[in-house]
């Protein structure tokens, strides 16, 4: 019986990972506007680092009414407290919540350095080189996936393409080798946001849904945000009042659709290929902002819609790749 139900469940995985990809894909489509709207948000404050705290603030009320109002994740949040106490996991998994608030404290450390073209070529860089890790290691919640010559090969393509598509917008008089110790900072973020994840992905498993995972997140990544612009505080002054447009405030629920997506593709697509998809989506979304909504300074030529069918490319080679059915986590 144990057989046939496995053999039913591979035949099931296999049937939906298409559409499991897609999502991941789609996923990876908001990121652009997140970061519009954040960016937005950050120069009405005055401040970057109080634009993510107040995304970060909006999205944990939004999960808070979510866990109270649906079932399903309601019964995810009682399940928070005895998870802890029960150390159904590692408690330092909580930490996932603390790589978001990272990324956008690198963001606004390392961008005014090395721009945003070359942030964005070391954070996937970093991203790529930590999935496949947390993937061969059997860190995430679908346990152990080889990481074979063909998935290797599409996680490479997708570091090249990510280049090519964002080459134009590279300061091309600028040594880059003056850059190598800022970019560091972006690769190790990126290098964590593999295994961040991987613990969400527990999280979500151990709690019954990704929600409960999600709202863990953004608690955790809040309270970061808030002590660091308390210690900022006395340098940077306070900032700007908060903007009356309802728009401003979409960065949270897009940041909740994307952490929570993330949670539950893992168990099912494995991290490389959860991260790929989700980068494949950032760059289309990033060139269709750039086509209908164009920011200052946005450019888009052959370079930017190659890199981005590179990508794309690189994402279906590696779900090409296929591998026996990873052993679970226990």
């Amino acid at each position: 019986m144990s057989t046939s139900l496995s053999v039913a469940a591979t035949k099931n995985e296999a049937r939906l990972g298409p559409v499991y990809l897609l999502a991941a894909i789609l996923a990876g489509l908001v990121m652009p506007i997140q970061s519009r709207v954040n960016g937005a948000l950050g120069t009405h404050l005055g401040d970057p680092v109080a634009a993510s705290l107040v995304s970060f603030t909006t999205g944990l009320v939004l999960l808070v009414a979510v866990s109270i109002f649906l079932p399903s994740a309601r019964a995810g949040a009682k399940l928070i407290p005895v998870a802890l106490r029960e150390r159904r996991f590692p408690r330092w998994y909580l930490v996932a919540g603390g790589v978001g608030a990272m990324v956008v404290v690198t963001q606004s450390l390392t961008v005014p350095l090395v721009g945003v073209a070359l942030f964005t070529v070391a954070l996937v860089t970093g991203q790529t080189i930590g999935s496949m890790l947390v993937d061969g290691i059997g860190f995430g919640p679908g346990g152990r996936r080889k990481i074979n010559a063909l998935r290797a090969v599409g996680a490479v393509l997708a570091i090249v393409g990510v280049l090519w598509a964002v080459s134009p917008r590279m300061a091309s008089g600028e040594a880059i080798a003056t850059l190598l110790v800022p970019l560091l900072l972006p690769v190790v973020v990126g290098f964590l946001m593999g295994f961040q994840s991987a613990m969400n992905g527990v999280q979500a498993q151990t709690y019954g849904t990704p929600v409960a995972a999600t709202l863990m997140n953004f608690a955790v990544g809040a309270i970061m945000l808030g002590v660091i612009l308390l210690v900022r505080l006395p340098f940077t002054g306070v900032p700007n009042p908060l903007p009356t447009q309802w728009w401003y405030y979409l960065g949270g629920p897009l940041g909740c659709v994307f952490i929570g997506l993330s949670a539950f593709l893992v168990k099912h697509l494995g991290v490389l290929l959860t991260g790929l998809g989700m980068i494949g989506g950032q760059l289309v979304g990033s060139l269709l902002i750039d086509l209908v909504l164009p920011a200052p300074g946005a450019l888009v030529n052959a370079a930017t819609v190659g890199g981005t069918l590179l990508t794309l490319g690189a994402v279906a080679l590696a779900s090409m790749a296929g591998s026996k059915r990873p052993k679970p986590r226990r």
